[in-house]
């Protein structure tokens, strides 16, 4: 189920962007994305769903905004990851 919201743009914006709405809520809603995965508030097909991306795209996209989808606080989670695996 989706909810629509109405987010209203100053015209002024839209004209100093030379980008249309539907272009810069798209980026708002990526941006809300890599946002909410970072804080680890959405997960990574959550996020991509918010992107309107696959799961594929959305791994390509964090990779351009230099953040990795492996979340290892310390070496040692990752061994114990590699151990498991």
């Amino acid at each position: 189920m989706y909810i629509n919201a109405n987010v209203n743009l100053p015209e002024e914006i839209i004209l100093a962007l030379r980008q249309s709405s539907e272009d810069i809520i798209l980026e708002m809603k990526r941006a809300l994305a890599v946002k909410y995965y970072k804080e680890k508030k959405l997960s990574l097909g959550q996020s991509a769903e918010l992107a309107e991306m696959n799961k594929e795209d959305f791994i390509k996209y964090l990779s351009t905004q230099q953040i990795s989808i492996f979340r290892f606080e310390t070496e040692d989670e990752l061994v114990e990851d590699i151990k498991n695996a």
